[in-house]
Parts: structure tokens; sequence; C-alpha cells
């Protein structure tokens, strides 16, 4: 009696394993992926190219922050973090303590673009007078050439890694003026600056369009090749972190983001690609 009870809780875990298989499997063909909103076309385009190559698989693409793409790799609710700025040493250390290696994967570059009304007369800025400006010691366009006019100041949130390496580059990380509108994305800062004539905003370069205009920074425009040559002053690397080296499925698709189909896909996004 007790073979018999045996045999049939053996064939019984043996049925639960083969009806489970499917999903396990299809939870092996699943990737999240977090963070950026100025590496979320990137990896947007690359996951639908992707995804119509390998149609088993499933890839949910969400924005949030460089902050939020690498406190979600941190605690294991993204695969993929994507980060317009490098790790802080203060994530490095919470991922060593929650036993994750971050490990950065650079899949492109960007230009922090200085953006105004199409408008606005002015037609380029010094990066001291971006820092005036920002912190306050400039209120006023003709101060900086421009009309008589208050200058609205759009800044990105402090989640973001654009407002991180804005910060660092151009403002030596002194305080943005109190009085800024901090905006949640990209498209939130192009969007605010387009409708505002006395704005004055920034953004990655992948979302430089004919509703905003684009200044030269001492002197120096920012585009692809400006960027590339190092000649651009607010220019930075892009981030796809991930728990250690790639593996499986994570590996496969930062593989073909890196493929020169990947990078064509960076260049047509409008950033800068490796290749």
């Amino acid at each position: 009696m007790k073979n018999r009870t045996f045999i049939g809780l053996a064939a019984a875990v043996a049925t639960v394993a083969l009806v489970a298989a499917p999903y396990i499997m299809a939870a092996a063909d699943q990737l999240t992926i977090k963070g950026s909103t100025t590496v979320l076309p990137i990896a947007q385009s690359c996951a639908e190219v992707f995804m119509a190559k390998h149609a088993s698989v499933n890839i949910s693409v969400q924005g949030g922050g460089s902050g939020v793409g690498i406190s979600s790799v941190i605690d294991g609710t993204a695969d993929i973090g994507d980060a317009s700025r490098a790790a802080k040493d203060k994530e490095v250390v919470k991922a060593k303590d929650n036993g994750v290696e971050l490990k950065a994967n650079v899949v492109a570059k960007d230009g922090i673009a200085v953006i105004v009304n199409p408008k606005n007369p002015v037609n380029g800025l010094t990066k001291d007078q971006i820092k005036a400006i920002y912190t306050g010691k400039i209120s006023n366009w003709k101060e900086v050439g421009g009309k008589n006019a208050k200058i609205v100041v759009v800044s990105r949130d402090s989640s973001s890694g654009t407002f991180e390496t804005f910060n660092e580059l151009a403002l030596h990380k002194e305080k943005v003026r109190p009085d800024a509108l901090m905006n949640a994305s990209n498209n939130a800062v192009v969007q605010t600056v387009a409708k505002t004539p006395g704005a004055i905003g920034y953004c990655g370069i992948g979302y430089i369009s004919s509703t905003i205009k684009a200044l030269p920074v001492d002197g120096v425009e920012c585009t692809k090749p400006n960027v590339v040559n190092g000649s651009y002053g607010l220019a930075r690397d892009l981030y796809m972190y991930t728990n250690g080296s790639p593996k499986g499925l994570v590996a496969q698709f930062l593989d073909f983001v890196m493929s020169a189909d990947g990078q064509k896909l960076v260049d047509k996004a409008g950033f800068v690609s490796l290749k």
C-alpha cells in the first residue's frame, strides 16, 4: 500500500512538473526594463525589433528616471536598469548589501542640449551664463543679449540622470534656483519650453525637434559629430545596468543593442551610436 502511495505521489509530482514547465519557460522569455527617460526611446525601439525577431519573448519597457532604473536592478524588480548617469557610490554600496553587483553596460552616447523657445532671439550661451541662469544670478534675457523678459527656468527632477549630469557638468553641483519648474521627463521639458516664450530647459540630443531651439554652448552646437569628437561640453555615456555580467536572455538582448542593427536604432532614435 505504501509503495502504491509513493508511486501515486511521484506520478502526481511529475504531472505538475510537466504542466508547470511551459510557464517556467515563458518566465524565462520575459524581460523587464526600467529607468531613464533619455534611454527609453533606445530601449523601446530595440525591444520592438528584438521581439519581432523572437516571437516567444515579451519585453516590458518603463520609464521613471535613472534612479528608478538602478534601484530596480538592486531590488530585483527589473532585469535591466536604464540610466543616463553612472551609479552613485551609495547605490553601489546598497547593491553589495543586497548581494547585487551593478554592471554598467554603455550602450550609446548623448549630448545634453540647452533649449529655448524658437521665438527667443538668443543664439548661444556660455557655460558660465547657463550656470548663472540656473542658480538665479541671471533672471532676465536682456542680461545675455535677449529681450527684456523674465527667464523661466525649466529643469528635470532630482531622480533624473539628466538632472544629475547637467548639475555636475553645467552647474558644478550648485543648487538650481528654487522657482525652477521641475519636470519628470525629457518630453515634459520640451513641451514646456515649446509653449513658453521665456523658457530655458535641457534635454537629451534625441529629443531635439522643430518645436524648440537648441543653443550652441561656448560656441559649439549640440550635434552627433561634436559629441563624438568631444568638442561639445555637455556630453555623457548612456547605460543599461545589470546584476553582474549579462546572462541568458539579458545577454542576448544587450548583444542585439550593441550589434550593428541595434546601434542603427540608437542613431535612428537621435542619439550617438558607439559604432
